[in-house]
């Protein structure tokens, strides 16, 4: 199989240097997997060029107990403890959230609330299968509605889970983060906010002058994190740009990949926001070195049917550039 051809939303990839093989994760689809149900499928390639088929390493209705089997959203593997930890997004729409008082930003949405929320599985194996830690509740507080949670380990060796939080709560989305147990099994003390998605000082530039807008909502997606070379914290992360307005005077738009950095060289912050890497409806980006050792980020294109897209990558101090598209791999498009 080739890249073109995998339907792929979110992707993730882990580079197991025993094996020497690419393990790419995303949510399940039966078309492609032959397996029903929710839950993550992975391919695997030795090359980033030919792919196996995907087989099936988790799935929702296998676990017992299970507060929600919705969603399978943006899952990620990662190594910690001598295990792998997989990290996806479920919610349930029959367990409604009321709707939070008024913000900054005014009154959250009108839409229907309900649990939503990053869980954590755990296996001996990249091929699963994962069992979740925690049946009973997501990782985060069961109140928020959050998404695309993310491992970050501090240079202590504290872990922590890095999560969007949902712009249907808050309006203007934000960032936030929450230690995690040693062992990954919960979650200790309180979030703590990282930065919201108005933050991005080019959010709004592509209107068209002359043209009322409102800058909220606004929309946080798919945080990843990665350490510059001296160790600061760098966060791909994605948001919706507005850009065009149609001759009824409505704006459209489309995802877009962008990164912060944090200037004191810790998690908390402050995050400084830097230009956009890649637009044309492009987003929930992930870095990873590829067995050569070039820098990599993978990402999906477009929101609808998506596709996975590689990019060569170079980190020079804080500043991520993209090198150059690997059409050679991702078919174009």
């Amino acid at each position: 199989m080739r890249l073109p051809g995998v339907p792929l939303h979110d992707p993730f990839v882990v580079a197991d240097e025993r094996t020497r093989t690419y393990y790419l994760y995303t949510s399940n689809d039966p078309s492609v997997s032959g397996v029903e149900g929710t839950g993550t499928m992975v391919y695997r390639s030795h090359d980033l060029r030919y792919w196996m088929r995907p087989v099936v390493v988790f799935r929702t209705g296998e676990q017992e107990g299970l507060w929600a089997i919705g969603g399978g959203w943006a899952p990620e593997v990662h190594a910690w403890g001598g295990k792998y930890f997989l990290f996806t997004t479920l919610h349930d729409q029959d367990k409604p959230l009321p709707v939070p008082p008024p913000g900054p930003w005014g009154t959250p949405f009108q839409l229907p609330h309900h649990m939503r929320g990053t869980i954590i599985a755990v296996s001996d194996s990249l091929l699963g299968p994962f069992t979740v830690v925690d049946p009973a509740r997501p990782t985060p507080p069961d109140h928020l509605m959050n998404l695309d949670g993310t491992l970050y380990v501090a240079p202590s060796g504290q872990p922590w889970m890095v999560y969007a939080h949902e712009w249907l709560q808050t309006v203007d989305g934000t960032m936030e983060a929450i230690r995690l147990a040693p062992d990954l099994s919960r979650a200790v003390g309180d979030p703590v906010y990282l930065f919201k998605a108005s933050d991005a000082p080019w959010l709004g530039e592509q209107i068209p002058a002359g043209v009322p807008h409102q800058l909220p909502p606004c929309v946080t997606d798919g945080p990843q994190l990665h350490r510059t070379p001296e160790g600061a914290p760098l966060m791909l992360w994605s948001t919706y740009e507005k850009h065009t307005a149609g001759p009824d005077g409505t704006i459209s738009g489309g995802h877009v990949q962008t990164y912060a950095v944090s200037r004191s060289g810790h998690l908390e912050g402050p995050w400084e926001q830097r230009r956009p890497l890649v637009r044309d409806d492009s987003g929930h980006g992930m870095l990873f070195h590829a067995f050569d050792d070039q820098l990599m980020m993978i990402l999906h294109r477009p929101f609808e049917n998506a596709r996975g897209k590689l990019y060569e990558m170079r980190l020079d101090g804080d500043e991520l550039r993209v090198l150059r598209r690997r059409t050679d791999l991702d078919g174009g498009g």
